[in-house]
């Protein structure tokens, strides 16, 4: 499946958390994530993602590791996306060390999540905030077949536009990119 997805920056973010709370009842949650990649950083070059995420939040902690492919669609950096649940945050890490990956970046998310019907499509939107970073992202996000990258993401952008995010406001911007540079 691949993870259509796009994400902009926001002006306004307690006018479009209005709007999404009138969508769906959102789960706040905060994220910690550590990205891992080969000693060469052949991962991060080929665009792949390998990431171990801990989700923190009112129903409990939980941990997914996921693989993300390089983008199927560039301007959007929409990915093939493979995920799957893990019993021990700490066994994971340790596999992944054990196999030759590097942690290279670790942070943390603070995220308000909605999930909801829009266009005959599950769509999940999350406000976000990375504490290192100045500013609100708006990431909406849905899963697809292969062929239905293009029109899934004229469902996102249509989204989009009724939450009154404008097309100038997309960014490619990657968290670990901008976590990397704020670090130095």
């Amino acid at each position: 499946m691949i993870e259509a997805e796009l994400k902009a920056r926001v002006h306004a973010p307690e006018a479009v958390m209005r709007k999404l709370d009138q969508l769906a009842v959102a789960r706040v949650e905060v994220y910690r994530d550590t990205y891992y990649d080969r000693p060469d950083g052949s991962l991060e070059k080929a665009g792949e993602e390998l990431r171990v995420r801990t989700v923190h939040g009112a129903d409990g902690t939980r941990t997914v590791l996921t693989y993300k492919g390089a983008a199927v669609d560039e301007e959007s950096g929409s990915k093939p996306e493979h995920e799957t649940g893990v019993e021990d945050a700490e066994a994971a890490h340790a596999i992944l060390r054990g196999l030759g990956h590097v942690a290279y970046i670790a942070f943390e998310k603070r995220c308000r999540n909605y999930s909801f019907e829009a266009r005959g499509r599950r769509m999940l939107a999350t406000l976000v905030r990375v504490p290192e970073i100045d500013g609100t992202f708006l990431e909406v996000e849905t899963l697809v077949p292969g062929g239905e990258v293009s029109s899934a993401l004229d469902d996102i952008r249509a989204v989009l536009a009724g939450l009154g995010i404008d097309s100038e406001d997309l960014t490619r911007q990657t968290y670990t990119g901008a976590v990397a540079a704020q670090r130095g």
